[in-house]
């Protein structure tokens, strides 16, 4: 069987997640970029070990056929399908490249996901508005283009973020009609033509529904606590798996979900619960959770997490019950740049010395020594991430506490 990859810059999940998994299952991939050298770089270069070692291959040895394409263009991803071998899944876990992907296994009517939901998930206004109309949630938001003067009317603070944004990349709470000016005056002087969204800010405990849907069934596979970084800013500081029980509050997202149509393949969405037994969307991310979570998925999954998916998007149901997530702790911990310089001096990838019995502790590199890093205040800032996994929630904390002060990351 045959696989189309979609993806544009190279990640791990591809590198050591998805073209593992894809190995493992046999087929033949496909990798359609517009970044065909980075992929062959980024494979070359791939670190035995890291990943699943457990379940195969990690980057080495897995060969793709490599498609220089325009992935963002619809009709160049159509076309550039059209001249290969007939292919049995297009799939992406790209957050840019939903749509167009879903488009295109419609066109060669494979399986995929509802092109109208994607475009919901990744344009925050389409997601408001949605979520306003089916009456799933009220949430006031404006969208404001570069020369809009500050909508009359929001309820600040308010949260000013890109449209289309990603990675909390030019997020920010603004207090006042002034510093939203202000705000939105710097950011169209960077980032012309684009759009911004100004909504209510909404206060609580940030957390994360990870879902698996085969178009019928979906799996609630569990969820993260996040912890966030203090306004105005809003960078993600550290992922610990904190799965949310069964109530009101879980129920409202899955319905949330269902009025953006998101039923098909993996989705990752952010919502805060309000201490009140409510809750409200952040965001959706039509794809499998990143920085490196996807990985503590997989590993307290009873089940392999990247095969799943590419199994779902082959046209497989998911078996009926409950999804196979075993007991766990995980956590994710961020080294978050202080300040803009060189890297000079930072722990090389793979898995780190001090873990005790039961704990998986590893490092994954981000920024390399040498590298030139701005401070953006975004998870843009990222240097690298300790990830654990284990059954013991205290040896856990205990490894990834011990980690961090046992190596550097020196910047000057």
């Amino acid at each position: 069987m045959r696989l189309g990859l979609v993806a544009a810059k190279p990640t791990d999940a591809v590198t050591y997640g998805l073209l593992p998994a894809a190995a493992r299952l046999g087929l033949e991939v496909f990798l359609l970029t517009d970044q065909p050298d980075g992929h062959a770089g980024a494979l070359a270069r791939a670190r035995p070990g890291q990943g699943r070692a457990d379940r195969g291959p990690a980057g080495q040895g897995v060969q793709p056929r490599i498609v220089g394409c325009d992935v963002y263009d619809t009709g160049a991803l159509v076309g550039r399908i059209a001249g290969l071998p007939r292919l049995d899944a297009v799939f992406s876990n790209s957050d840019h490249l939903q749509a167009q992907t879903a488009l295109a296994a419609d066109y060669f009517g494979l399986p995929g996901k509802d092109w109208r939901s994607c475009l919901r998930a990744k344009n925050k206004p389409l997601m408001r508005r949605r979520l306003a109309e089916t009456g799933a949630e009220k949430v006031t938001a404006a969208e404001i283009a570069a020369d809009d003067e500050p909508p009359a009317g929001l309820p600040y603070p308010v949260v000013l973020k890109p449209a289309e944004g990603v990675a909390s990349e030019d997020v920010t709470l603004a207090g006042s009609p002034d510093e939203l000016a202000e705000r939105c005056a710097e950011f169209f002087g960077r980032r012309p033509g684009e759009k911004l969204v100004a909504e209510e800010y909404l206060p609580g405990t940030l957390r994360t529904l990870e879902t698996l849907g085969d178009g019928e069934t979906t799996w609630l596979l569990g969820g993260f606590l996040t912890t966030v970084s203090a306004p105005p800013w809003f960078v993600e500081e550290r992922l610990t798996w904190d799965p949310l029980p069964p109530g009101e509050e879980l129920d409202h997202v899955r319905r949330a979900l269902g009025d953006l149509g998101v039923s098909f393949g993996a989705c990752h969405t952010e919502f805060i619960c309000d201490g009140q037994g409510g809750a409200r969307l952040v965001e959706v991310n039509d794809r499998l959770i990143g920085d490196h979570d996807e990985f503590l998925m997989a590993e307290l999954l009873d089940d392999d997490l990247f095969e799943r998916v590419l199994r779902v998007h082959l046209g497989e149901r998911l078996p009926a019950g409950p999804p196979p997530v075993g007991p766990g702790h995980a956590v994710a911990d961020y080294i978050i740049a202080e300040r803009s310089g060189i890297l000079r001096t930072a722990p090389s990838g793979g898995p780190l010395d001090g873990a005790e019995p039961g704990v998986s502790l590893s490092y994954w590199p981000l920024r390399q020594p040498g590298d030139h890093v701005t401070v953006t205040h975004s998870n843009r800032d990222y240097l690298g991430v300790i990830t654990a996994t284990g059954s013991d929630r205290a040896r856990v904390e205990r490894c990834v506490g011990a980690a961090r002060g046992a190596n550097q990351w020196d910047i000057g």
